[in-house]
């Protein structure tokens, strides 16, 4: 397997430490508000990365974080809490709007088919592993005392910037709210390891530690959980590109710093969801959410769909347009299997079986082209092969894919804009086959949609439809 590695700006060949498991961490969320869903195709691009994986053969253990505490609302350290600032907006305490956000997380991710990680670990169970960081660091001068407040000495690095490329001036380059001048640092580019009383005297959550009472910088958080769960040696670190800087860039100074080792072997990173505005925030005001898209009456998984259309590594432009035309060719995919699944079945073809499974194999391969995994999964459904040989296919891709091809739909079906649409271009397309006298074609069509539960009906006025509940 190839992929792209931030830390060596190439796409790399994948060599994790251990043969027999991959060790992968991926940054959660900081659950003070809903995700919007740029915040999710995030997810889903880690959730692609995990299922391959796995369908190349390897054990992944995953782990991930749960930002409850210490995320402010500059990445570079300053501005309000984020915890405290929806336990605000909602007259709730920070642990009552932690709970609530990560269970809308969780239902998210479930309706998305982003797998659960087999780990996952809230910010605020791991304490005494941030303070023992912290002291290592500041036995090994990598870090000071300053103010209150603990920072780690970025003037003690000479390749603090590797991953970015950044030089010492462009600090601002990167920070999504920009950077507030701090008079405790040392350096421009130094960073919080713990704040004490002297930031903010109504934070809420607060612990013991040998520097004062106070509670963790956001950055060391996800280096303790991610050493405490995984180890010294981490194959793969995912997050969106706006954790890049100054993020990951810290993640990888103390944890390198504290294990006097190289800790990293690949940075995989996915790019950003755009409104026709420019980059979805929070900070907004209004955002997009995965229920806004289901009140619309839109299925998760046609978001999945979208995101899957384009590669993790390129900016993708959301507009509704596009998740209507998403809408529509779903449809017409779930039909297409339907009847497949409803049709005479014959027996596998195990040479067809394992061509395809090997074109989807090579694409996963090359750095997670999902556009032409759905390429090979189009190409199998239009194949000269038995219907048992596309079920095996389809199930066998959908275990990456998770657009649950081959599921039955608990509910009666029922039509929306999409599948409408889907019907009146079959109508239209009988319609030109009987002008032609192509009556073979048109009595296809017929069968094709009664298999899948729609009955035309011809009339003087046109041909009708309606769905069998």
């Amino acid at each position: 397997m190839r992929i792209y590695n931030t830390l060596s700006k190439k796409i790399e060949e994948f060599i994790p430490y251990d043969e027999k498991c991959v060790t992968m961490y991926t940054c959660g969320p900081t659950v003070y508000h809903y995700a919007h869903i740029g915040n999710l195709r995030c997810y889903i691009f880690e959730d692609v990365l995990e299922k391959t994986l796995k369908y190349l053969g390897y054990k992944v253990k995953r782990c991930m974080n749960i930002t409850d505490v210490g995320h402010l609302t500059s990445d570079a350290d300053s501005g309000e809490d984020k915890m405290l600032k929806g336990a605000k907006r909602e007259n709730k305490s920070v642990l009552q709007i932690a709970e609530f956000y990560t269970k809308a997380f969780q239902s998210d991710l479930k309706d998305l088919n982003v797998k659960w990680p087999e780990i996952v670990s809230k910010a605020t169970d791991n304490i005494d592993m941030y303070i023992e960081m912290i002291q290592t660091l500041l036995e090994k001068n990598f870090a000071y005392t300053c103010g209150g407040n603990v920072y780690f000495d970025t003037s003690k690095l000479e390749d603090y910037y590797r991953l970015t490329n950044h030089k010492i001036d462009d600090m601002v380059v990167g920070v999504r709210e920009g950077v507030e001048k701090d008079s405790n640092k040392k350096n421009q580019a130094d960073f919080v390891l713990w704040f004490t009383k002297s930031k903010f005297e109504d934070q809420e959550l607060k612990w013991e530690s040998p520097w004062g009472y106070g509670y963790p910088g956001w950055h060391i958080e996800c280096s303790g959980i991610g050493i405490k769960n995984l180890g010294n040696h981490l194959d793969i670190h995912c997050g969106g590109i706006d954790n890049i800087f100054p993020h990951h860039t810290n993640e990888i100074a103390q944890s390198e710093s504290y294990l006097g080792h190289p800790w990293c072997r690949y940075w995989v990173h996915s790019e950003h969801l755009n409104d026709q505005s420019g980059k979805m925030s929070k900070s907004k005001g209004e955002f997009l959410t995965l229920s806004l898209l289901k009140e619309k009456g839109y299925h998760p998984l046609v978001y999945r769909f979208l995101c899957l259309q384009s590669h993790y590594r390129k900016t993708l432009v959301f507009s509704y347009d596009k998740l209507d035309q998403m809408a529509h060719t779903f449809e017409k995919l779930r039909f297409k299997v339907k009847s497949i699944q409803n049709g005479e079945q014959g027996n596998i073809d195990m040479q067809m079986v394992e061509l395809y499974q090997k074109r989807f194999q090579d694409t996963l391969k090359d750095d997670l082209n999902t556009a032409s995994c759905l390429t090979v999964l189009y190409d199998l459904l239009k194949d000269d092969m038995s219907n048992a040989t596309k079920i095996k296919l389809i199930k066998d891709l959908d275990a990456v894919l998770s657009l649950d091809l081959l599921k039955e739909s608990e509910e009666p079906l029922s039509v929306d804009i999409s599948l409408e649409s889907y019907i009146l271009s079959k109508i239209e397309e009988r319609k030109i086959a009987k002008e032609n006298k192509n009556f073979s074609l048109a009595d296809s069509i017929r069968m094709e949609l009664l298999e899948n539960g729609i009955i035309l009906k011809d009339t003087r006025e046109g041909t009708l439809f309606e769905i069998k509940k």
